[in-house]
């Protein structure tokens, strides 16, 4: 099962600037289009929480810092 695309068209990253976030099917995952951060979609369910999302500005930091 798929997630519902009018559910995708409302969905937005947590973070302050809630850009839009764009659904791979086949990976299961949300990806923000501003800040990168990957969110997982677990049972058709999106996991929209911060800390348990993968790349963003925290992945950045812990690397040492963006590429400025």
């Amino acid at each position: 099962m798929a997630l519902d695309p009018q559910l995708l068209e409302i969905l937005a990253c947590p973070d302050t600037h809630h850009a839009p976030l764009d659904y791979d099917a086949q990976a299961q995952t949300l990806t923000c289009t501003e800040c990168g951060r990957v969110f997982e979609v677990r049972d058709d369910v999106p996991v929209l929480l911060l800390d348990e999302a993968r790349g963003g500005p925290a992945a950045d930091d812990a690397r040492g810092g963006s590429s400025r």
